[in-house]
């Protein structure tokens, strides 16, 4: 006799849907939630973390934009940002999703990672072509149709990639099994991405507050980035501090557990305040030296009047 429908293990023998099946595995968690990311949230405290992890997720996704729109505006990126810096972010993000590839990761998390790779590639692209352009390089016009065809390329891979790695994970979770040691071994692999991706995220502030430094402005640089960067870095570590409360039982393994994220998150947060104070200093530096220019021109004017 054929079966009318599949059999879960959890259910016993009871025959039901796959989407009654995946309801019935959290009955009191809030559905929408449940149903875009597939994280169960019971209370108060972990409906509050979703919401604020969504706005990170939205910082971080508008983040480059304002700088991409100042590069084509003045066409000094090159001079601006360093180039440390924009390969250190991308090394961050790469390791991110592969951390979370392998760490098993929330698919929300696996997409939103492949789009920031995706950005990190879009703005070197932009970095290349203005370095190359300014140095008046011949071939500037085929230079200029490879860059758009570069970054039509990035965004056509960051709409079908997603989509193949979260057909894999529904295969994954429908029928793949893998034993336990495989699965520790995958998981401790995507921890030490998370570590590393850390390393990069807090190392890519330094090459660009040294250029800074050296060239005692930040013109060419938007402060947008930074500023959507510092509120997507304090969102994304208060959103897994505030489903801290919600852990009833081993505190500290939560936390290990989200330890290289937290790291990346709330380290950044500090290094872009000095990244703040460059943009605060060096601005009030240049209205000075505007202002005094303006009195040393004046005197003259008023020589000329009087003659």
């Amino acid at each position: 006799m054929a079966d009318s429908g599949p059999r879960d293990p959890l259910l016993g023998s009871v025959n039901v849907s796959r989407t009654e099946a995946r309801r019935m595995l959290c009955p009191n968690g809030s559905p929408w939630i449940w149903q875009l990311l597939e994280q169960c949230v019971e209370n108060v405290w972990e409906y509050w973390s979703v919401l604020i992890g969504l706005v990170s997720i939205g910082c971080f996704l508008f983040a480059a934009l304002p700088q991409l729109y100042v590069a084509h505006k003045n066409g000094k990126v090159d001079q601006a940002l360093s180039l440390g810096f924009l390969l250190c972010w991308l090394g961050g993000d790469f390791t991110n999703f592969v951390g979370c590839y392998l760490a098993k990761q929330l698919p929300i998390q696996i997409v939103t990672a492949i789009f920031y790779c995706n950005m990190d590639i879009i703005m070197i692209s932009q970095f290349a072509y203005y370095k190359l352009k300014n140095k008046k390089m011949k071939g500037s016009e085929s230079l200029k149709g490879l860059c758009i065809a570069w970054v039509i390329l990035c965004i056509t891979l960051s709409i079908l990639l997603p989509s193949q790695l979260l057909l894999k994970d529904l295969e994954w979770n429908a029928g793949l099994e893998l034993n336990s040691n495989t699965i520790g071994i995958t998981e401790m692999s995507g921890f030490i991405c998370g570590y590393v991706s850390s390393v990069f995220y807090l190392g890519s502030r330094f090459p660009q507050l040294h250029k800074n430094f050296q060239r005692k402005s930040t013109e060419g640089t938007s402060y947008m980035l930074f500023a959507l960067a510092m509120l997507g870095n304090f969102t994304y570590g208060l959103s897994l501090v505030l489903k801290l409360p919600a852990v009833t039982h081993n505190k500290n393994q939560y936390i290990l557990h989200h330890l290289p994220w937290l790291i990346g998150s709330f380290g950044v947060l500090v290094l872009d305040f000095f990244m703040t104070a460059q943009f605060i200093f060096y601005r009030k530096h240049k209205t000075t030296k505007s202002n005094l220019m303006a009195l040393e021109v004046e005197p003259l004017l008023v020589d000329e009047e009087e003659a």
